[in-house]
């Protein structure tokens, strides 16, 4: 988003956390009760809750709490593990997360992306006669750096439409979020963040004087609600490139492994991989190879 950044209730210093309304009268946490959020949260999120973070979910998640009509968090966490529908646990995960983006975001990225990755992964594709290029983005939250590589690849392919299976794949945890994503409309100083001539091209203006992602852009997104978690994903193909940026900074390294793992499948050879540039894969990981910061190539078939 670009780097999308997706924050599960983490807070950088000098940040106030945001509290419900009832900001005098907080339902206590206990000890326990913080042990059985935080273990639900790893064990279906990944999320790994330091200590630290018993403040905020406790204040996260009152409005949520009080409006169930449970008398205390424990009461709550027992109607979590209840809950068939996957409602309640959406509920959670849209409350105790706060999704940091902006357009732009580690712009030597998209740099790099536009004139290093893409012609040489379309001179790739027109060698080989397939002519596709199917790109990832997980946790996109509100879906600026999605659309930002939308907005690249029709840069790139503009004269060469024709001929080409091009799309882009968004996902994220958060409903909250992703309904913002597919609206694509975001403030004027937001789209401001962008290149002039890609916040010129691909924009139009709305009434309220906020920027709308043209049509052009939005047909080459597919939002998707998916859990990172889950043991396998449920693409038919593979995808040239997968941008995850500042996602793994909030699991632990069992969690960050295992995700990598996930991410080598579903990654074509010589595939491109995004991290944020706080993540690092480690130079010894021989499935990947090191390109430049945060920015690895798979490797083998």
């Amino acid at each position: 988003m670009p780097g999308a950044k997706v924050k599960l209730g983490v807070e950088t210093p000098g940040e106030v956390p945001d509290l419900s309304a009832d900001h005098g009268n907080l339902m206590p946490l206990t000890e326990r009760e913080y042990c059985l959020m935080r273990d639900l949260v790893y064990h279906r999120f990944g999320i790994h809750l330091g200590e630290h973070k018993r403040a905020l979910i406790a204040g996260r998640l009152q409005k949520v709490v009080r409006e169930q009509g449970f008398d205390n968090f424990s009461e709550y966490h027992d109607y979590l593990n209840r809950d068939a529908t996957g409602e309640a646990l959406t509920t959670l995960i849209d409350r105790i997360s706060t999704n940091h983006t902006y357009f732009y975001r580690e712009k030597d990225h998209f740099e790099f992306f536009f004139r290093t990755v893409l012609p040489e992964l379309a001179a790739r594709e027109r060698q080989s006669g397939r002519r596709t290029l199917h790109l990832w983005c997980p946790g996109c939250s509100s879906g600026e750096e999605p659309y930002t590589l939308a907005m690249l690849i029709l840069e790139h392919f503009r004269r060469e439409m024709t001929g080409w299976d091009l799309g882009l794949l968004a996902t994220d945890i958060s409903s909250r979020v992703l309904r913002k994503a597919q609206a694509g409309i975001y403030p004027a100083e937001s789209v401001a963040r962008l290149p002039r001539e890609l916040a010129r091209a691909y924009f139009d203006r709305a009434p309220d004087g906020r920027g709308r992602v043209q049509d052009r852009v939005r047909q080459l997104v597919l939002f998707r609600r998916l859990n990172l978690m889950r043991p396998d994903y449920p693409f038919r193909g593979k995808f040239s490139v997968i941008f995850c940026r500042n996602v793994m900074i909030y699991f632990d390294p069992p969690t960050r492994q295992a995700l990598t793992d996930r991410f080598h499948r579903v990654l074509e050879p010589e595939g491109y991989l995004f991290i944020g540039h706080s993540e690092t894969l480690g130079r010894n990981d021989s499935r990947f190879r090191y390109v430049r910061p945060a920015v690895y190539q798979r490797v083998g078939s």
